[in-house]
C-alpha cells in the first residue's frame, strides 16, 4: 500500500499537543521499525505512512503533519524531490531524513531539514532528532533562515553530526573533499572547496589560498616572509601561506 492514514487531519502546528509524524519509506520493515521507535518517544504520534514520494505529498496535503520522517532512496519520486517541493511552503512540516546513505547530506543542507539520521536507526539518535523538532516548534521567535550555510552535517563514526558553521576554524581542500577543522577535531566532507565557498558567509569566512578557507576571527595576524610572500597567523598557532590571488583580499581585511 502506497499510503496509510492513522488519524484525523487536525493540525497542531501552533506548538500544542503531540508532534504528529508521517513516516515515508519504501521498505515495510523500516516503516515498522520507525513506528516502534516513535511509539516509545514521548510526545510523538504517528498519523500515517507512505511508501513512495507521490503518496507522501498527497498525505502531507491531506493530514498536515508536523514532522515527516523521510527516506531518501525511493522509486520514482525520491526523498530529496519531496523535500524540495515542501521547501519554502508556508506551514511546511519539519523534515528529518532517515537513510542508509551519507553522501546526500550536502544536498540536504539547502532544504532546511532538521536532521539527517543514518540507518540502522538507533532509538536514542532518532529521539535526539525529534527533540530538535520539538525545540524549534516551541520557539515562536525563531530567526529567519540565512542565505548562507549555518551548519554542516558531517560523517562521524556511524552517524552524521551537526557542526555549526560558527565553530569551523579552517577548511582545507583534499581533492573532491574538504576537511573541516573544529576545536581540535577534523571532519571530511564530500564537496569541493570552490562550491562550498559560494555558500559561506563572506563576512565570516575568507579564502586565503586555493586550498584553504579560514574563519575571519580565527586570524590573529599577517606576516611578511619577504619577496612578496605573506602568511596568515591563526589562533591555533599555525602560519599558513597566502596565495597571490587572494593576497589583496586578505590585506584589505587587515586594513592594508
Amino acid at each position: 500500500m502506497a499510503a496509510e492514514s492513522n488519524g484525523p487531519s487536525n493540525s497542531t502546528s501552533n506548538g500544542t499537543g503531540p508532534l504528529r509524524a508521517l513516516i515515508v519509506d519504501d521498505e515495510p520493515l523500516a516503516v515498522e521499525r520507525m513506528q516502534v521507535i516513535c511509539s516509545r518517544i514521548e510526545g510523538v504520534s504517528v498519523i500515517g505512512t507512505a511508501s513512495d514520494g507521490q503518496a507522501a505529498l498527497r498525505l502531507i496535503d491531506a493530514l498536515t503533519p508536523d514532522l515527516v520522517l523521510l527516506d531518501l532512496t525511493m522509486p520514482e519520486t525520491d526523498g530529496l524531490t519531496v523535500a524540495r517541493r515542501l521547501s519554502g511552503k508556508p506551514d511546511a512540516p519539519a523534515v528529518i531524513f532517515v537513510t542508509a546513505h551519507d553522501e546526500f547530506a550536502v544536498e540536504a543542507f539547502d532544504l532546511d531539514a532538521i536532521d539527517y539520521v543514518l540507518k540502522p536507526v538507533a532509538p536514542d539518535r532518532l529521539e535526539r532528532a525529534v527533540g530538535r523538532v520539538m525545540s524549534r516548534r516551541g520557539d515562536q521567535r525563531a530567526a529567519p533562515t540565512s542565505e548562507w550555510l549555518e551548519e554542516f552535517w558531517v560523517p562521524h563514526r556511524s552517524e552524521l553530526v551537526r557542526v555549526p558553521a560558527a565553530d569551523v576554524e579552517r577548511i582545507d581542500a583534499e581533492r573532491d573533499y574538504v576537511r573541516l577543522h573544529v576545536r581540535g577535531q577534523s571532519y571530511l566532507l564530500l564537496q569541493t572547496i570552490t562550491s562550498l565557498e559560494e555558500r559561506l558567509d563572506p563576512e565570516r569566512f575568507i579564502r586565503i589560498h586555493r586550498s584553504c578557507i579560514l574563519r575571519r576571527d580565527h586570524v590573529t595576524g599577517l606576516r611578511h616572509e619577504g619577496l612578496g610572500v605573506w602568511s596568515v597567523e591563526t589562533a591555533s598557532g599555525d602560519a599558513l601561506r597566502i596565495g597571490r590571488t587572494y593576497l589583496p583580499t586578505v590585506k584589505k581585511m587587515a586594513g592594508r
